[in-house]
């Protein structure tokens, strides 16, 4: 019997007996789904974590931040300064393995105010115009402050959606987007002119969402207006990274320094105007310093490098510490190879239970069909032609048990995708599906291997006298 005619006789047989065929597919079908919809669920949230990780700078940036002294340099815990420009000068001269720096000011807990709404950015800071590059920023509208805005101390800035959504209206609400390059709001009570504001950051998902937000009945909404603050629009259900990109003020650093940092203006001063006041102030403490690097390969030598200069511009004192992306890097292809690794499992498990059903209804139809056997054999059916016809049987539960999960996994996904608890669409791929109908396969075969062995092995005499 060739093996066109052995799959005609397997279709056949498995036509013949349509439901108890159904059932023994189900576990094949459910295998193949759910690993398909398990795969699709963990790229989606791949993808997000590497859509964050590239939206914060990618894997060259890294942050330098204050830290405590050493317990072995307690005793000099005094003569630490901190991150300091005098720091940014020293490494612009001294590390030629960095790309460019960003220096920054925060101020903690600013509240920023326009026509009557009050609204607490979770960044506002003072930064050179290379943050624009270094936190990968876009300007939608208007531009970003020039070195001359920074040594004149000018009072402008440049916010991100969230903050005008909060203080001006989000397109969604007022029907329209609203672009407030021009317009004054004031930060702990200081004028600043939006000269620039960038662009709306989020991830698909969410852009999905407000696509469909979109197409809802809007309702009329009374009561008196409020910030949202913390708990506003945009957050992303958990994407912090872009709401945290949305929900920020940026201004030139000399503004910073003159109007919240130095000493002599206690957080409200007026001063302004014709002013280098940052670079004759002595070494200013800086809240962070942003340093990108040439080169991801030369991360070890390059930090060595920065911490050398550094520990030469501090006496000494170790009160700094690097915070690479890499870490999260890291704590990303884990988490992905164990939820890859938990998920496969439980899927195999569906699958070996899907074969366990192959196996068990090929026994019993070789019950059924035992003189069916000896008749073959005595009119000339060879050992190795049982052997193939019962194999092909069985593989061919699993190829039809495959194919109908590949169906079943598309309905899976759509559905996972209207209730899944995570921020990013599963995202179906071809190699998962490969895999899981390559493992259906396998499985078939597995399972038809002790069967096809037992009926081959049949004696002729026998199998006629069975009744």
């Amino acid at each position: 019997m060739d093996i066109w005619s052995a799959i005609s006789v397997g279709l056949k047989e498995i036509w013949a007996n349509k439901f108890r065929s159904l059932l023994t597919m189900l576990g094949i079908i459910l295998g193949v789904a759910s690993l398909i919809a398990m795969s699709a669920l963990v790229a989606g949230m791949e993808k997000g974590a590497r859509e964050a990780l590239i939206a914060i700078g990618g894997l060259k940036k890294v942050r330098i931040e204050p830290q405590e002294v050493p317990v072995d340099q307690r005793h000099l815990k005094d003569q630490a300064v901190g991150i300091t420009l005098g720091d940014v000068k020293a490494l612009a001269a001294n590390a030629p393995m960095i790309e460019s720096m960003s220096p920054e000011m925060r101020q903690f807990g600013a509240t920023v105010a326009a026509k009557g709404k009050y609204f607490r950015p979770f960044i506002v800071a003072g930064v050179w115009p290379v943050a624009l590059e270094m936190s990968e920023h876009e300007i939608e509208h208007g531009r970003m402050f020039n070195e001359i805005d920074d040594e004149m101390a000018r009072s402008v800035c440049v916010i991100g959606a969230a903050t005008r959504d909060e203080l001006f209206g989000s397109p969604e609400e007022v029907g329209h987007e609203i672009i407030p390059i021009g317009e004054t709001i004031t930060i702990n009570r200081q004028a600043f002119t939006i000269i620039g504001m960038f662009k709306h950051y989020e991830s698909e998902q969410d852009k999905k969402k407000r696509e469909l937000a979109k197409l809802e009945p809007k309702t009329e909404k009374t009561g008196p207006t409020r910030s949202r603050g913390w708990g506003g629009g945009g957050r992303g259900g958990g994407n912090f990274i872009f709401w945290l990109k949305n929900a920020t003020v940026y201004m030139p650093l000399n503004t910073m320094w003159l109007k919240f940092r130095s000493g002599g203006s206690a957080g409200y001063s007026s001063w302004g105007g014709n002013s280098a006041a940052l670079y004759d102030a002595g070494d200013p403490r800086l809240s962070t310093l942003e340093i990108k690097l040439r080169d991801v390969e030369g991360m070890d030598v390059a930090l060595q490098q920065v911490r050398n200069v550094m520990m030469t511009t501090h006496k000494g004192i170790e009160d700094f510490a690097f915070r690479t992306q890499e870490e999260w890097a890291d704590n990303i292809k884990s988490f992905i190879k164990n939820a890859r690794l938990s998920g496969g499992m439980i899927a195999g498990i569906s699958l070996l239970v899907g074969g366990i059903g192959i196996m068990n209804i090929m026994l019993a139809s070789i019950s059924e069909r035992v003189r069916e056997v000896g008749i073959r054999k005595s009119v000339g059916a060879t050992t190795a032609d049982i052997f193939v016809q019962i194999l092909v049987e069985s593989v061919v539960l699993a190829v039809l048990g495959g194919l109908a999960g590949l169906e079943v996994s598309v309905l899976l996904v759509k559905l996972l995708a209207a209730i899944s608890p995570t921020d990013n669409a599963p995202i179906i791929t071809f190699g998962a599906m490969a895999m899981a109908f390559g493992s259906s396969v396998g499985i078939g075969i597995l399972a038809g291997l002790f069967p096809a062995v037992k009926a081959s092995r049949l004696s002729p005499l026998i199998a006629l006298r069975y009744e």
